[in-house]
C-alpha cells in the first residue's frame, strides 16, 4: 500500500510538472513575442536598442518615443486583451458546462457594438479626423467607449437576471445570448441603414477591433480590471472543477452552484465589457484559446486558467505583430486577423475532437 502511494505521489507530481513546465515555456514565448513586437514596425529598430531603451539605459531620442510612446503601450494592450479575453471565454465555457461559451456567442460583443453606433448615431460622437500618420480617429472617443461599456454591461445582466429566473441552467444562458446577440446585431444594422457616409464610417471604424487604440492611462484600466477578475477566477478553481463534474456533484461537495455560476459570469462579462469598449471587438480568441490549450494540458482549472491567459496573450500579441507587417507601413487591425485565424483553427479542433 505505502508503495502504490509513493507511486502515485511521483506520477502526480510529474503530471504537475508537466503543465507547469508547459505554463513557463508560454511566459518565455510572450516575452520574447514582446520584445519581437517591439522592434518590428514600419520603422525597424535593433533588438539590443529595444533592451537598452527599455532598462532605461539611453538610447536615440527617436527610439525612446517609439518604444515608450507607440509600441510599448500597443504590445502591453495586445498582451492585457489576449488574456483577459482567452481567460472570461475559459471560466464561462467552464461554468456553463457548453464548448460554446465565450464572450461573442453570449451576445457582449454584439451589444457593446450597438453601443457603439448609438453613440455616433444619437450623440453624435462619430465626427472624423485624419491624423498626422494618416489614421482614422473618433475626436470623441470618450462617449463612444462609455456607451458600448454601458450596453455590454446591460447585456451581460440580462443573461444573469434570466439566468436567475430559471435556476441559472447553462444552456438558458447560451440561449439568451444567442438571442441578445441577434437583437443588437439587428439594431446596429438599423442604425447603420440610416447613418450617413461620416457616420457609418465612424461605426465601421470601431467594429475593427485594434490593441493600438489604448494610451497609458486606458491600459492601466485594462491591466486593473483583467488581474483582479484573473486572482478572482484562480482563487475559484476548484469550484470551477467541481462544477464541471455536474451541478449535483458539486452540490454534493458544497459549492453554492448557482451563485458560483453568477458571479463568474458577471466578472468574465465585466472584463469583456471593459476591454471590447476600449480596443473594439477582437474575436475568436476567446472561444479558440481555451480549446487549445485543453488539448494541451487537459480541463484541470488549475492550470487551464492560467495557461489560457498566457496563451490567449501570444496568440493576440503574435496576431498584432503579424497584422502591422503584412501591409507595412499600412497597418491592419488585428480583429480581422484573428477572424482569418480562429475560424479555420476552431474548425480543425472541432473535427479532431470528433475524430477521437
Amino acid at each position: 500500500m505505502h508503495l502504490a502511494s509513493g507511486t502515485l505521489n511521483r506520477d502526480y507530481a510529474r503530471y504537475t510538472r508537466r503543465k507547469i513546465a508547459l505554463i513557463a515555456s508560454g511566459l518565455l514565448l510572450l516575452g520574447l513575442a514582446a520584445l519581437y513586437g517591439i522592434a518590428t514596425g514600419a520603422a525597424r529598430i535593433p533588438l539590443a536598442d529595444v533592451i537598452r531603451s527599455l532598462a532605461g539605459a539611453g538610447t536615440s531620442r527617436r527610439f525612446d518615443m517609439i518604444v515608450w510612446q507607440i509600441r510599448l503601450p500597443q504590445v502591453l494592450a495586445a498582451v492585457v486583451a489576449g488574456a483577459g479575453l482567452a481567460v472570461s471565454g475559459a471560466v464561462m465555457q467552464s461554468i456553463l458546462r457548453n464548448p460554446l461559451g465565450s464572450p461573442f456567442t453570449l451576445g457582449i460583443s454584439h451589444a457593446a457594438a450597438f453601443g457603439a453606433a448609438f453613440a455616433v448615431m444619437i450623440l453624435d460622437s462619430g465626427t472624423m479626423t485624419s491624423t498626422s500618420l494618416g489614421a482614422v480617429a473618433m475626436t470623441n472617443p470618450l462617449v463612444t467607449t462609455a456607451s458600448a461599456f454601458a450596453f455590454s454591461m446591460l447585456a451581460s445582466l440580462f443573461i444573469v437576471a434570466v439566468s436567475r429566473m430559471r435556476g441559472a441552467k447553462p444552456e438558458t444562458m447560451i440561449l439568451a445570448g444567442v438571442a441578445l446577440g441577434a437583437l443588437f446585431t439587428a439594431g446596429t444594422m438599423f442604425l447603420q441603414f440610416f447613418a450617413d457616409d461620416v457616420q457609418l464610417a465612424a461605426m465601421v471604424f470601431w467594429t475593427f477591433g485594434d490593441v493600438a487604440r489604448a494610451s497609458w492611462g486606458e491600459l492601466s484600466l485594462l491591466a486593473s480590471v483583467t488581474l483582479a477578475a484573473t486572482l478572482y477566477f484562480l482563487l475559484n478553481v476548484w469550484n470551477y472543477n467541481a462544477v464541471d463534474a455536474g451541478d449535483e456533484t458539486a452540490r454534493g461537495l458544497g459549492v453554492r452552484v448557482t451563485r458560483i455560476r453568477l458571479w463568474g459570469m458577471l466578472t468574465a462579462s465585466l472584463v469583456t465589457a471593459v476591454i471590447v469598449s476600449f480596443l473594439g471587438i477582437i474575436g475568436f480568441v476567446g472561444l479558440v484559446c481555451p480549446h487549445m490549450v485543453r488539448r494541451l494540458i487537459g480541463g484541470d482549472n488549475r492550470f487551464l486558467l492560467p495557461a489560457s491567459a498566457v496563451l490567449g496573450a501570444v496568440l493576440l500579441l503574435m496576431s498584432d505583430t503579424a497584422a502591422r507587417l503584412i501591409l507595412a507601413p499600412h497597418l491592419l487591425p488585428v480583429s480581422i486577423l484573428t477572424a482569418f485565424m480562429g475560424a479555420p483553427v476552431f474548425m480543425v479542433l472541432i473535427m479532431k475532437g470528433r475524430g477521437t
